[in-house]
Parts: C-alpha cells; sequence; structure tokens
C-alpha cells in the first residue's frame, strides 16, 4: 500500500483558505495577535510537529520549527516568513513563504539531506498593520527598535501592544534583543509573493532578490477646530479635514516629481468623525520610499513643508512624526550569486516591499526568492499565485537550502 500523498504549497494553503477571510473588505484581515493569526500559528505549529521538527517561541513570540541531525543549532539555514497581513490583504502574503517551507522541509527529508541545521522562522507583526511599525518581531530580535517604545504601541482600537501580548498568555516583560536566537542563524533565505509584475513580464516563475528599497512611516497630525456642521459659516471654520485633503493631493505632486519615489497615504482619521460635525483633528499615515535613503528623507521634508502650508491656509496646525524608517538593503552579494547558480535562468530582481529578511540582514548573510505573481496585485485580494508556480517556488528554495546545507 502507498502511504499518504505529500503535502502541496497550494494544499496547505487551502487549509487556512477560510482563516481570516474579510467580508467587508474582500480578501484576509488576520492582525497580529488576533483570532486569526492566532489559529494561523496553532496551524503551523502542528504541521512542525506533524514532521518531527522541535518547536520553540522566543521571547518576542518569533516561531522556531527545528531540524537538528546532530543535536547543534549553530550556524544554522533559515527560511521561513510571517503569517499576518494588511487588512483586506492576499492569500500568499506571507502564507506562501511559510507552507513552501513546510514542502521543501519534506523534500529535503525525504532525499535524507542532512549537514546544517535547519529551521524555519514565522515572524509576528511582519506588516504592522495592528501596531504600526512593519517587521515589529525582527526588529526586536535584533535590537532595532527599543521594547519599552514597542510594548507603548497602541492598535486603533486603544489597546496596547503589551496587553495584547498579556492577553494572548505571553510575558511582555521579556521583549527584546535575543543574541543567543539570532547568533544561531548562519544563513537566512526568504521566499515571498512577488509584490508587482517583474516575473510575469519575463516569463519565469522564480526571481532571486538583489535589494529592498528604503521605506518609512510618518504620522501626520492636523489640529483645528471642532464644531456643528451646520452651524458654523464657512468663513469661521478651522477644518482639519480640508487641510487633509489638500496634503493627500500634495503628496501625490510632490512625489510624481522624483523619478522612481513612491508615497502614499492610505490610511485617515478624523476625530470625532461624526457625518455632521467638523473634524478637530485628523491623523493621517504616509508611506514613502525610493532606493535612495537621502532622496527619502528630502521627501518627507517637502511633504512637512507641504502639511505645514495645507494647515494653515485652513488656520490649522500639522506635527509629523515618524514612525519606522529602513534605509535600502542591498542583499549579500556573494549569496545571491550562489543562489543564481543553483537556479539557473532565475533573473535578479529588486522590490519595493519591506521584508523581515531584511531587517536580519544587518546581522546575517540573508536572501530572498520572489514567485511569479500572475496579476501583479499585492496588499489586496487580487494577489495571486498560479498552483504550479508555487509547487516551483518550494523546489527552488528546496534546492536552495540542500545546496546551502
Amino acid at each position: 500500500m502507498s502511504g499518504p500523498r505529500p503535502d502541496t504549497v497550494s494544499g496547505l494553503l487551502a487549509e487556512i483558505a477560510d482563516i481570516g477571510r474579510d467580508p467587508v473588505r474582500g480578501g484576509y484581515s488576520r492582525p497580529v495577535l488576533s483570532g486569526a493569526e492566532l489559529s494561523l500559528r496553532e496551524w503551523f505549529v502542528a504541521h512542525a510537529d506533524k514532521r518531527g521538527l522541535e518547536v520553540t517561541t522566543d521571547r518576542n513570540g518569533v516561531i522556531w520549527a527545528w531540524h537538528t541531525p546532530d543535536g547543534s543549532y549553530a550556524d544554522a539555514v533559515v527560511t521561513g516568513s510571517h503569517l499576518d497581513s494588511v487588512p483586506g490583504g492576499g492569500a500568499y502574503d506571507g502564507p506562501l513563504g511559510v507552507a513552501s517551507a513546510l514542502v521543501a522541509f519534506d523534500r529535503l527529508s525525504a532525499a535524507g539531506v542532512g549537514g546544517r541545521p535547519r529551521a524555519i522562522a514565522v515572524f509576528p507583526e511582519e506588516e504592522g498593520s495592528r501596531f504600526g511599525v512593519a517587521c515589529l518581531g525582527s526588529r526586536l530580535l535584533t535590537g532595532a527598535i527599543d521594547p519599552a517604545r514597542a510594548l507603548a504601541l497602541a492598535d486603533p482600537g486603544g489597546r496596547t501592544f503589551a496587553e495584547a501580548l498579556r492577553a494572548a498568555g505571553a510575558t511582555p516583560e521579556h521583549l527584546g534583543p535575543d543574541p543567543e536566537a539570532l547568533g544561531r542563524i548562519g544563513t537566512f533565505v526568504e521566499l515571498h509573493v512577488e509584490q508587482g509584475r517583474g516575473l510575469i513580464d519575463l516569463g519565469q516563475p522564480v526571481a532571486v532578490g538583489s535589494s529592498i528599497l528604503g521605506h518609512g512611516r510618518w504620522r501626520v497630525t492636523l489640529s483645528g477646530a471642532g464644531n456643528h456642521a451646520g452651524t458654523t459659516l464657512m468663513s469661521d471654520r478651522r477644518d482639519p479635514m480640508v487641510a487633509a485633503g489638500a496634503l493627500v493631493v500634495g503628496v501625490r505632486r510632490l512625489a510624481r516629481e522624483v523619478p522612481e519615489a513612491r508615497a502614499t497615504v492610505g490610511r485617515l482619521v478624523p476625530t470625532p468623525g461624526g457625518t455632521n460635525v467638523i473634524a478637530s483633528r485628523v491623523d493621517l499615515w504616509l508611506d514613502v520610499r525610493h532606493h535612495d535613503d537621502a532622496t527619502t528623507l528630502a521627501l518627507v521634508e517637502r511633504i512637512r513643508q507641504e502639511a505645514e502650508l495645507a494647515a494653515a491656509e485652513e488656520g490649522c496646525s500639522a506635527v509629523m512624526a515618524e514612525e519606522s524608517f529602513s534605509a535600502t538593503v542591498d542583499f549579500d552579494a556573494g549569496l545571491r550569486d550562489e543562489l543564481c547558480e543553483v537556479l539557473p535562468g532565475a533573473p535578479v530582481l529588486a522590490t519595493g516591499a519591506g521584508h523581515d529578511a531584511g531587517v536580519l540582514k544587518a546581522h546575517v548573510p540573508t536572501a530572498m526568492l520572489f514567485v511569479r505573481n500572475p496579476t501583479g496585485v499585492s496588499h489586496a485580494p487580487d494577489e495571486a499565485v498560479e498552483d504550479v508556480d508555487a509547487e516551483h517556488g518550494a523546489l527552488a528554495l528546496a534546492h536552495t537550502l540542500e545546496h546551502l546545507a
């Protein structure tokens, strides 16, 4: 009799297809420490246990699933990704890398590949969609963010990261740099759905990553005078919503003046938010990206000046505060070249999206693989990966890990 059929990437993703569906936005909403994200973490642990991997969760909420042939954790080959999502995100951003890692490990085990220890890492709050700082788990692991600042971060409902951790049974006091866990990583390779059209236009299923654009997030607070929408004359208003509208248009204009820059206002929250109320305050969040970090920061400064001008014209004030910034990351050139030898014909592509691999790069050799996305859409329900490409990506990851092992 034949044994059970091996898992496939598409089969694994089908198991979680109903977790975190968003009936309003479409796609998936799986913020960190939500019921959906915690269910996905349980799903991963169950699959790691099924494979006989040793599972631990470190002080920062990173899940590690280990294969250690000789009992050593030193100089490990590590792969993995994340399971949280943006609001109304696609099915593949994060989970594709986790499912592909499980299938790649199956291939290595079936082939009897030994050598260096290997692990799958699942990082929390990669998107920053709940607490505002992207790659929060890897930033805590590496010491790139102060634990006190991280614990004080609050979600849109006002719950702090510390409170959410306690509610999930974690111990906030233990958060912070973990040199022991970080020191076990000899090499890190992250597989991710491509967030763009590079591979579909090139007719290739898998690419090797070259770099990540520098990017950051800023919060702009516009303050005016709240009042009654029916009794306040137009000439008497100090309306921060009008200033916010002007700023959104100004951000687009300024970004278009800088070649290859990207600037986005993706979230805007008025206070108090009533239909018949002139807002007293409007908070909006700005995302700015460019491959040259000085250019990114210069564009942000121009936007700050634009915010002050738009506010002053409405009798309001404007304050901008940086929430996070990540410099442009060039992945390890030697490791990139090794991957190109292992995967002949794979193109080398840069990405405008941030990843945990970019945070880890300052500490260990890192690389990325991208799997073709036929729509070119990401962070939205239309994100897609063909089943055949998903399996091709897992095979490419297995070849990569075997070479590194």
